[in-house]
């Protein structure tokens, strides 16, 4: 019988229930007391007197045995030490509860409770140099001041910005649009472990083994916008993903910020149409701080400080010469040659070397012009 289920047990059945939108999750729960057992206790008919309640959704509710093998997804949760929580658990985003759909549940790996307000940078997959440590740049700002960064995960502008975060011992949060045992992209598997074990948290919303598809991008993003008080894109062509988190941010009466770019490049269009619509152009994390400032006296505490060599970005083990030229671009700069010498003061030949050992170590690259900027 389905009275013999926890209540947390039931969450997670219907959570995981084929074909059953989280408004409708949500309607029923508002028709049955807020009550998942009573939900799937009740009969066809009392399912059916529900508004939009089909045959075929009260059919599934009705057998939800043959959809959901629930004590092999117990049994996944535990061997991969994630845990199910739901709107009345306190670890659930708060934010998150105040949109249209919220997700009734979200599976959790990581143990961070968001304490603290959210804001979300998220933006292309197919990002450039700059838009990477702009990105990288303002997580970890953002972080160092006490929010907890929101991202999705994905390549390019999310993964620099979870970077940022952890790089100054914040807190991050990664929205998956896969199961949570999928990890996607692969090469992420060390940042997944990384946010998961340094006071962060990755989420999903749905059961193990979903696969990622366009729906489950876009519910991803409906939630990384939810949870979040504000919304940073970085870079996004006009179709990006990041548009339509940023539509979902818009609708939920979140703030959203963008980042200017180059007026020629795609990767920047997005952003140029988000400012020309109204979003606030950002050009430091003050851009953030002012329009937040209802947050006075709620503010996050700051993250404790770093050393100075690590708080500044700046990665250890370089010898005085690279620090002294990796320095020159910490804001972002592309820079020649000629530039550097007269910045730095060294010689062209200590210049060369020097320019040589960072693009081995990955810190700079050249680019087509014959100038350099960071890679990070």
């Amino acid at each position: 019988m389905s009275s013999e289920l926890s209540e947390r047990q039931a969450f997670l059945v219907l959570n995981a229930l084929p074909n059953i939108g989280p408004i409708m999750l949500n309607q029923l729960l508002a028709e049955f007391g807020d009550d998942p057992c009573a939900i799937l206790n009740a009969s066809r008919p009392e399912l059916e007197s529900v508004k939009g309640v089909r045959p075929v959704i009260s059919a599934t509710i009705g057998a939800w045995r043959e959809h959901i093998d629930l004590a092999r997804e117990e049994e996944r949760m535990a061997k991969s030490g994630a845990d199910f929580i739901t709107t009345r658990d306190a670890g659930y985003p708060k934010m998150l509860k105040e949109i249209h759909d919220p997700p009734i549940g979200l599976y959790r790996r990581g143990r961070y409770e968001f304490g603290a307000p959210c804001v979300a940078i998220v933006g292309s997959r197919r990002t450039t140099l700059y838009g990477q440590a702009t990105a990288k740049k303002f997580g970890a700002e953002i972080a160092r001041l006490g929010f907890c960064v929101v991202g999705g995960f994905a390549r390019g502008i999310d993964t620099a910005a979870h970077e940022g975060a952890l790089s100054v011992g914040g807190k991050t949060a990664a929205v998956l649009g896969t199961g949570i045992d999928l990890i996607y992209p692969p090469e992420n598997l060390e940042l997944y472990r990384r946010i998961e074990t340094e006071s962060g948290a990755i989420l999903s919303e749905f059961p193990f083994g979903r696969r990622a598809d366009r729906q489950s991008f876009a519910m991803r993003n409906r939630i990384v916008a939810g949870m979040s008080d504000a919304v940073v894109v970085v870079e996004s062509d006009v179709d990006g993903g990041a548009m339509i988190t940023a539509r979902f941010a818009g609708e939920q009466g979140r703030l959203i910020f963008a980042v200017p770019g180059r007026i020629d490049q795609g990767s920047s269009a997005g952003c140029h149409q988000l400012i020309r619509d109204g979003a606030t152009l950002l050009t430091s994390i003050d851009d953030v701080l002012s329009e937040l400032n209802y947050l006075e006296g709620l503010r996050p505490q700051p993250v404790a400080e770093k050393p100075a060599d690590v708080a500044a970005g700046r990665p250890a083990n370089l010898t005085a010469d690279e620090a002294k030229v990796f320095e020159c671009f910490r804001v972002g700069a592309i820079l020649s040659s000629d530039a550097l010498t007269a910045q730095t003061g060294l010689s062209v030949p200590q210049l060369s070397a020097t320019l040589m050992m960072l693009e081995l170590k990955r810190l700079i690259a050249k680019r087509a012009d014959g100038a350099f900027e960071a890679r990070c």
